[in-house]
């Protein structure tokens, strides 16, 4: 599933030719894509038909495009396998192509967003923008925790409710309540570089262990956004088709059997929550 990095990639690929664009017209060629637009896709394309787009953001796994006006935005969840591509209007169908976006931007001309996904667990929704501290994000949002990148997020809030949580460090890492983005890739990469065994009780932490367990997610997201993400198969790529190349930068995740980057004891992978943890039990020493 695209974790943070991925869908940040997206976003910033997006953001120049989706700003100060107006929508011209809009295909819908399946609406499982709209899942999360209850009012079917004739409401969709009444409520996005002529519209300027105004920016484009984004909170842990969730982009949205907001709408002059103020009020709305075009919020899109890429699930397990969702696609946002730059096209040219005229392009062939892509593969797994739901829905198509025809644009007219002042200064790139025409041009296409298209949402292609082949699972068929993401989809594109309108939805309401709502105050949210300083900030106003769409009302499927408002649940989600911010992420460690955005410059709102609170470490001593964070620390705070591990302190309260005694349930093992990563599951609290995959919790969108406590915080967004982190996935099951980027959580143990950074519970790796942090030294910190996956099982480890929350509530246990000390504040320098959570310092320094933000202090690697940052720098594990950082990288990851530098290398354009996580790509194991076709299924992620950014807004013009490339594939992400940090997976060859992974110290730890999907190494199983193979040795640690650090001390050269093999990684171990456990059962997970229907996927898998993978640690250095040397290294990352159950305290």
């Amino acid at each position: 599933m695209p974790e943070l990095p991925e869908v940040e990639v997206v976003r910033a690929g997006l953001a120049p030719a989706a700003i100060g664009s107006r929508i011209s017209a809009i295909s819908v060629l399946d609406e499982r894509a709209l899942t999360r637009h209850s009012d079917g896709a004739a409401d969709f394309v009444a409520r996005l038909e002529g519209r300027a787009i105004v920016d484009a953001e984004r909170r842990g796994k969730f982009l949205w495009l907001p709408l002059e006006g103020g009020d709305e935005a075009l919020i899109a969840h890429l699930g397990m396998s969702g696609q946002m591509l730059l096209r040219r209007t005229d392009a062939e169908q892509e593969r797994h192509e739901r829905i198509r976006l025809f644009l007219e931007h002042p200064t790139h001309g025409e041009l296409a967003v298209v949402f292609a996904d082949q699972r068929t667990f993401g989809s594109l929704a309108v939805d309401p923008l709502i105050d949210d501290g300083p900030t106003r994000v769409p009302s499927q949002v408002v649940h989600i925790a911010r992420d460690p990148i955005d410059p709102l997020f609170d470490d001593a809030a964070f620390r705070a409710a591990l302190a309260r949580r005694s349930s093992g460090i990563k599951r609290v890492l995959l919790d969108q309540g406590v915080i967004s983005g982190v996935g099951n890739i980027y959580a143990d990469e950074s519970l790796w570089a942090a030294r910190i065994h996956p099982e480890t009780a929350a509530s246990a932490l000390s504040t320098q262990a959570v310092r320094r367990l933000l202090a690697e997610i940052r720098a594990v997201l950082a990288k990851a956004l530098a290398e354009g993400g996580t790509s194991f198969d076709a299924q992620y790529v950014n807004v013009n088709g490339q594939a992400g190349y940090f997976a060859h930068s992974l110290n730890a995740y999907g190494r199983h059997g193979k040795a640690c980057p650090r001390c050269g004891t093999a990684i171990v992978r456990e059962s997970f929550m229907n996927r898998g943890s993978h640690y250095c039990p040397r290294c990352q020493r159950r305290r």
